[in-house]
């Protein structure tokens, strides 16, 4: 295996990005990769994404998974809205192959590989529908791999645990009546509805010891007619908690406060949706095995601490909805600038081969 293949992956699926559950050219590209190397990919049923299995997968052998994300974000990139991979997905998917190529020229004894080619997960929903594609159940490990900003990791460091927090979105429509602006006594103008909403969730009160916030990130309302005085808006809130509970508990208070607003104002909640991605549960053993795969592929000096996040990464329903299997995610410096989700984020493309030896170290150490 060279890095010039880990370059030529993501330079690839970074030309070609696709958004959530559409990642249909991506998923191709890889499972024709992957083929042509010798490898024997299998597509999801019901979603887009594939997995692959190197090694031994008999009763008794240690099942290792390795997850890489593969959708992009639509955003606005020099005017015009578009995929992008903003996030560093396209890096993902070229590390995973990158081991998995490396992997390929080992013979496990007692171990077998699984890894994962997951969609959607910028919807918080890609992981779940690989849990019910049945192919997580037979795992010990699961492993993953995200870059991070320069804040949290400088380039030639990595984290052998990323600790993220539970980040949500609640999205509703408020319904009443449009009325004239000659006569504001005969309907609630959802304008001003959606000011009193945004004092009532300032108000939500939490643990302060818990990291947390609660934003307005969407408000619709009105139209072209400016002499009409709107009854209906479509709203969208992003929740951010550190822990589940917290982040249950916060859910709560914001249902009670649309009840309360639906009383006051005699207007109707509909398309109330409440979505939440879980907060890591990371386990100790997996942490371990990264913490003794950084230390020999990049030495003591470059292993950083657990990165604690508001960042959100459904990687982590994995091991919430399935207690048994260990999980953590690798966090890999690479000089990562402004940020992530930034439109124009950039990032050291040679800290991939570094991403990829990780991964594969973690793989040989873990038993």
């Amino acid at each position: 295996m060279s890095n010039a293949e880990i370059y030529e992956v993501f330079e690839h699926v970074h030309q070609n990005p696709e958004i959530s559950l559409e990642e249909y050219e991506t998923t191709e590209y890889i499972f024709n990769f992957l083929k042509e190397r010798g490898f024997n990919p299998i597509k999801f049923k019901n979603v887009t994404g594939l997995y692959c299995d190197v090694g031994d997968f008999s009763a008794d052998s240690l099942k290792i998974g390795v997850r890489a994300d593969i959708d992009a974000l639509w955003q606005e990139v020099n005017g015009i809205e578009q995929a992008n991979h903003s996030c560093g997905h396209d890096s993902h998917i070229a590390m995973v192959i990158g081991a998995m190529l490396k992997v390929k020229d080992e013979v496990l004894v007692n171990k077998g590989v699984r890894f994962v080619f997951q969609p959607a997960e910028e919807l918080g929903l890609g992981a779940k529908k690989v849990i019910e594609e049945g192919v997580i159940d037979v795992l010990d490990y699961m492993f993953g791999i995200h870059l991070r900003p320069i804040e949290e990791a400088k380039d030639g460091y990595a984290s052998p645990s990323i600790e993220h927090g539970a980040s949500g979105s609640v999205t509703f429509k408020i319904v009443g009546h449009d009325a004239h602006g000659a006569r504001p006594h005969l309907n609630h103008n959802v304008i001003e509805i959606g000011s009193d909403l945004l004092n009532m969730l300032s108000s939500i009160h939490v643990n302060p010891m818990v990291p947390s916030s609660i934003k307005m990130t969407k408000f619709h309302a009105g139209g072209k007619s400016l002499n009409i005085i709107p009854g209906s808006a479509e709203f969208g809130i992003d929740v951010r908690a550190q822990t589940n509970e917290v982040m249950t508990e916060i859910q709560e208070r914001i249902k009670e406060i649309l009840e309360s607003i639906s009383e006051l104002y005699d207007v109707r909640i509909e398309n109330l949706d409440m979505h939440a991605m879980v907060a890591s549960q990371s386990d100790n053993d997996a942490i371990d095995i990264l913490r003794s795969a950084i230390i020999d592929t990049i030495g003591p000096d470059k292993l950083l601490d657990p990165i604690v996040t508001s960042g959100g990464d459904d990687f982590h329903f994995y091991t919430v909805e399935n207690p048994k299997l260990k999980g953590a995610m690798i966090g890999l410096g690479c000089d990562l600038t402004p940020g992530l989700h930034h439109p124009y984020m950039k990032f050291n493309h040679d800290s991939m081969p570094v991403g990829s030896a990780i991964i594969y170290q973690a793989i040989m150490n873990a038993e």
